[in-house]
């Protein structure tokens, strides 16, 4: 087989598309997995601290700012990826880098494909990363709604004027 040979094959392949994506992805994957973790441990305690102290109110408030950290986090993911994709060179500035990234990284595709041949998987394995991430984030918001529905059903109770010690009984 010749160089040539070699070459066109390595790019028909997208072999450093998968190379570089499967990089990015694992990056993305940390830097998510950490900000999760450091979200909701956060939202836990406060939220576990305001249900003991009766502050159902700052429970929804302090849930609600973590869903924007939440949404942060994945504005983060698309911004990083956009500056990859710049610093490699396959786009040709950093707005439609990030643009491309965010289309790509919510599978919502309202941009055209511009990656350079050879490079045409990574928008695939930018998808799958949005889709890993938006998977996981569903996960934590789940587990965080426990706190929040409790809060709210403790706070409609004491509307109610139920009585304290039953409102405690509530778990």
């Amino acid at each position: 087989m010749s160089v040539t040979n070699t070459v066109t094959l390595t790019s028909e392949l997208d072999l450093p598309a998968y190379l570089f994506g499967i990089a990015m992805l694992l990056i993305v994957m940390l830097v998510h997995g950490f900000a999760l973790l450091q979200i909701a441990k956060r939202y836990e305690v406060k939220s576990f601290l305001y249900l003991s102290e009766h502050k159902y109110s700052s429970v929804a408030f302090v849930f609600y700012v973590s869903v924007l950290c939440l949404f942060l986090i994945h504005i983060f993911e698309i911004i990083l990826w956009g500056i990859a994709l710049r610093v490699f060179n396959l786009l040709p500035n950093l707005g439609e880098s990030i643009l491309f990234s965010g289309s790509t990284y919510t599978a919502m595709g309202f941009m055209d494909d511009l990656l350079p041949s050879g490079w045409k998987m990574l928008a695939i394995i930018i998808a799958f990363s949005g889709m890993f991430a938006f998977a996981w984030t569903a996960s934590v918001m789940i587990s965080m709604t426990k706190n929040f529905r409790q809060a709210y059903t403790r706070l409609h109770m004491q509307k109610l004027k139920i009585a304290p010690e039953v409102i405690e009984r509530f778990k």
